[in-house]
């Protein structure tokens, strides 16, 4: 129940009406960085960029540097969502999730140290629980790094089950620092996969707390509570290593055996006791909403610039294998994906920033980002192929490769959110009517809880009527009488998604109305239901994004792709539905109602895909827009400023290399010689001129430094 009241319903609950009213989802202001934050991200962020050499802290020390770790903290890194007068940075939450970006596509452990102090974990908890002693005394030290925190939820026989978790408080009174009759909390527990805990200073605990000797009140066993622990205090074992796939964020595991911590060591002292789970939910939907979307997207967006250009520089069969249509393929697949993960991204924190808590939406973006991530990265490989399973120092990307099942598996697994939370957890909470139905079965004022339950009913009913009608509707009209809320090529994409929201709706009261209880067991339909659900979202965040970026002509395939793909899934994710549904009769009304003409919708074409392809492989403001926010680097021994810089090369060089592999084709020029040779012929029989052939020499030799890759002494070690 508390995690279904977590949080707030804001697009998702338009969606799931079947009838989203456009301009709740348009009017959000689109956000802007203050310039306090866009001289952060210029100055400090980009000198922290500039510091980190990813190889060298995975492969070599395994930790980030002692200067960079100094650096973080004398800059307040992890201060961002701490306000000002505690010491804080104050930033929005566009601003953290551009912070997060820029580091991340640098070094996803530098990211990941900088993320969790920021996301949820004991700052965020004290700033909405924490009492006003435990403010003062913790947030200024946080913000200046004297402290260094990390939050414990999991442990070995609790991973997404948190409410078995085996650890365990008991009310008491002990002895603490010499007094005597304390009243406070006698401790035992085991956790793992805790991020920062072998260099924290201070532990947010979650336990379930109780009260045998009534010390606290009537109740014995109280519930899952959150405390803030120093690690120094006696029983405390720390200091141990897991490693998250290479990934060289400070992660382990620790225990406590007979700690005995005072009572007000309980966030928001002893009233918030019991409390634990609904403060968690609740700052979950934030956080989930910010961290792993921008690392996800971070990663996103330098696959996109890194192997774009790359398909133009490496050539086969004199053509850059970008031209190949199989690679074309990976590459639209690349951006496009790029291109909507960015718009849920910024839409979602756009809404946090306007004060929503979108606990379903933030299962959506994290889940889709994640997965996203995951797609784009391994296309990536497969387009770098020997570059990108080389590792070294040259791999910009076989770390991201390698910690792809890291986010997948944070902050809810992502099979668990798919098939359980996003449909769910949306189909109480944003749904326009069961959630007062349910409000009004436990209201214990029986005549206020009637009215309630039979004006959430009786809408519940209409709802359905009209969905019902307005599917049949639009499906047999193909949805062209749906009036867009603006016009020009995203229309049709607002008439459609119209469509859709409509259909989900229906079928989402159908199927509670049929299965009831036993939906909760059918994971596999909730999943459908939840891939409907998502798409819904992205679709309409693509749209949204669309609009905000002015409607670029340039950008134009990319919304076109993204929209198409998601519709798409909702089709395919339909027709799974309609062929696994247990009431086969309905299946089939279901079916005609929602597709009377058959299957509506495709997957991106060729032609659409090869124009999303060619984006990313040539300078141009929609490639600059595309991956915007990432660290972009003019050095020559920076993987992506090395390919940027031979993709310029190779585009100056291409006219003249036309002219000469011209010249071989009608034998005016040897094919057998070596390249060098070549040129001089060229020069020499007057197809190209001097400038021109030093322009060849530079494409080759900067194809030949982006192709090249990492070798190692026999027994591995650093030279």
């Amino acid at each position: 129940r508390e995690a279904l009241e977590a949080g707030s319903v804001w697009w998702d609950g338009e969606l799931f009406s079947g009838k989203p009213h456009w301009k709740t989802l348009l009017d959000l202001a689109p956000g802007t960085l203050s310039k306090e934050e866009q001289e952060f991200l210029d100055g400090p962020v980009e000198e922290l960029c500039q510091m980190l050499d990813d190889w060298k802290i995975t492969h070599d020390i395994f930790d980030l540097p002692e200067d960079v770790w100094q650096f973080l903290k004398d800059q307040r890194f992890f201060s961002m969502i701490i306000p000002k007068h505690y010491g804080g940075l104050g930033f929005s939450t566009l601003a953290h999730s551009a912070v997060v970006i820029k580091i991340g596509s640098r070094s996803g452990s530098a990211a990941s140290t900088v993320m969790v102090p920021n996301s949820l974990g004991p700052a965020e908890l004290l700033l909405h629980y924490g009492t006003d002693d435990q403010k003062d005394y913790y947030l200024p030290r946080l913000a200046s790094g004297e402290e260094i925190p990390c939050f414990a939820l999991t442990a070995p026989e609790a991973g997404s089950d948190a409410a078995a978790m085996p650890d365990r408080g008991f009310v008491c009174k002990g002895e603490f620092q010499g007094e005597k009759d304390v009243l406070g909390i006698r401790l035992n527990w085991e956790k793992r996969y805790t991020t920062l805990a072998p260099v924290a200073t201070v532990l947010g605990l979650a336990f379930k707390l109780y009260d045998p000797e009534h010390l606290l009140g009537d109740t014995e066993n109280i519930g899952i509570t959150l405390a803030l622990i120093p690690t120094d205090t006696p029983g405390i074992s720390i200091g141990r290593r897991h490693i998250p796939l290479n990934m060289m964020f400070q992660n382990g595991p620790h225990t406590g055996k007979d700690v005995f911590i005072p009572i007000d060591w309980i966030i928001g002292g002893p009233s918030c006791a019991g409390k634990g789970w609904r403060m968690l939910m609740e700052r979950l939907a934030v956080g989930r909403s910010v961290s792993l979307p921008a690392l996800s997207t971070a990663v996103a967006k330098l696959s996109c610039r890194f192997t774009g250009a790359y398909a133009h520089v490496r050539t086969q069969f004199q053509l850059p294998i970008g031209r190949f249509e199989g690679v074309d393929e990976a590459l639209a697949r690349i951006a496009g994906y790029t291109y909507m993960m960015d718009a849920a991204r910024t839409v979602t924190v756009d809404a946090v920033d306007a004060g929503e808590q979108p606990s379903v939406v933030s299962a959506i973006v994290k889940y889709h980002s994640t997965e996203n991530m995951r797609k784009v990265v391994n296309d990536a490989m497969d387009v770098l192929a020997g570059a990108g399973i080389s590792l070294g120092p040259r791999n910009i990307l076989g770390r991201c490769y390698q910690s792809v099942p890291v986010g997948i598996t944070v902050e809810g697994a992502n099979i668990l959110t798919r098939s359980l939370i996003i449909f769910g957890q949306g189909a109480v909470r944003s749904h326009p009517y069961v959630y007062q139905e349910m409000q009004s079965a436990s209201d214990t004022d029986s005549r206020r809880a009637l009215k309630t339950f039979d004006k959430a009913l009786f809408g519940h009913i209409g709802q359905v009527i009209s969905n019902m009608a307005r599917t049949l509707f639009m499906g047999l009209t193909a949805s062209h009488f749906v009036s867009p809320p603006v016009f020009g090529a995203a229309s049709i994409y607002y008439q459609r998604l119209e469509r859709m929201s409509s259909a989900f709706s229906l079928i989402a009261d159908v199927t509670m109305l049929s299965l009831g209880g036993a939906l909760k067991r059918k994971e596999k339909l909730s999943g459908r239901l939840a891939d409907v659900f998502s798409h819904l979202y992205l679709a309409s965040c693509v749209l949204k994004h669309y609009e905000d970026q002015g409607r670029h002509e340039s950008d134009t395939p990319l919304m076109q792709w993204a929209c198409e793909q998601s519709l798409f899934e909702i089709q395919q994710a339909f027709n799974a539905l309609f062929q696994n549904f247990p009431n086969r009769p309905l299946a089939w009304v279901l079916r005609l109602l929602i597709f009377p003409g058959g299957r509506a919708f495709k997957p991106p074409g060729d032609k659409l895909g090869h124009k999303v392809a060619s984006l990313i492989m040539e300078p141009s403001e929609a490639r600059d827009r595309l991956t915007k926010g990432i660290y972009l680097s003019d050095s020559l021994l920076d993987p992506l400023g090395r390919v940027d810089d031979a993709l310029l090369k190779v585009i100056a060089a291409e006219p003249a290399r036309k002219r000469i592999h011209t010249a071989i084709k009608k034998n005016q020029l040897p094919a057998d010689k070596p390249d060098e040779e070549i040129i001089e012929l060229a020069v020499k029989e007057s197809f190209i001129n001097d400038e021109e052939a030093e322009l060849v020499r530079a494409a080759m030799a900067a194809r030949k430094e982006v192709i090249a890759v990492d070798d190692f002494p026999f027994d591995l070690s650093s030279e």
